[in-house]
């Protein structure tokens, strides 16, 4: 089905087409977020569970092991230590999952052609289903660190902030300081949502689209690792995925979370607008 203009019946209204609530309670209802939310609601468990198994962290003074080595701590240093070990990978999935398994996701239903004739504005689709894609990745942001503070705070208790490098946060200042790490984190990861939604809109596979959003991310994962690509390495994402543990200092840093985010949202803007320019051309068949 290719875009055609369409003749405007009493009544119509295109902004008033898939409405955000429709399509919230539809991806709401969907099994895979009941699964994505309990995955991340059990984690901190499971840590709590392993730190109780294996004794006291490392308590090796040398950059991310020393933040691994304050997690029993408080229930602060605890939430830290749970957006630590799983903003690498573990939050990469719900939000390619989100933004990826959605216009894919109604190819393969042969539902997309019939959204299209309701009618529904091709760049209202594409509109209404990535913003719910985002508000459903940033719901998976504050749910993960949202139980790791409760989890973290009955089993270690309400206290300072431990710092890697010295000293401590007061309780309210680390909730501050731990709200900064969150936004940064979902900024960053705009990247892998903005790749999973534009490659929705040209696969008919959901998984083919979440698939080769956290693959890319790998990718650059490793790329990153590369240090004979010196400079080069800026421009990569994934370079700055842990740049808000400057939050986690005496002082705030901002410097290395703004250029992160910089690159993020530059990337992930024109992925947005390949996806849109690519999307209003496509013959739609499913």
């Amino acid at each position: 089905m290719t875009a055609t203009p369409v003749a405007a019946a009493p009544g119509y209204r295109a902004r008033h087409t898939l409405p955000l609530r429709v399509e919230a309670r539809r991806q709401l209802r969907r099994r895979r977020t009941l699964v994505i939310a309990a995955i991340l609601a059990l984690l901190p468990f499971v840590l709590v569970t392993a730190f109780a198994i294996g004794g006291e962290p490392d308590s090796r003074n040398n950059g991310r092991i020393s933040l691994m080595a304050t997690a029993t701590a408080s229930g602060g240093n605890f939430t830290a230590t749970a957006l630590f070990v799983s903003a690498g990978f573990l939050l990469v999935v719900p939000v390619a999952l989100f933004c990826g398994d959605t216009v894919a996701s109604e190819a393969s239903w042969s539902s997309l052609r019939y959204l299209l004739a309701a009618p529904v504005p091709r760049a209202r689709l594409l509109l209404s289903k990535l913003t719910v894609g985002l508000v459903f990745s940033a719901a998976a942001m504050v749910l993960l660190p949202l139980v790791a503070l409760g989890v973290g705070t009955a089993a270690y208790g309400w206290g300072p902030l431990q710092l890697p490098t010295g000293g401590a946060l007061s309780a309210g200042d680390a909730v501050a300081r731990l709200a900064v790490v969150v936004g940064y984190i979902f900024v960053g990861q705009l990247v892998t949502a903005a790749l999973a939604f534009w490659l929705s809109t040209v696969t008919d596979a959901p998984l083919g689209a979440v698939g080769g959003a956290v693959g890319l991310t790998i990718v650059g994962n490793v790329l990153d690792q590369v240090t004979a690509l010196g400079n080069w390495r800026d421009v990569l994402p994934a370079h700055w995925q842990y740049s808000w543990v400057d939050a986690l200092q005496p002082q705030l840093e901002w410097s290395g979370m703004i250029r992160g985010a910089s690159v993020s949202v530059a990337y992930a803007l024109v992925l947005v607008a390949l996806a849109f320019r690519g999307f209003a051309r496509k013959d739609v068949v499913s």
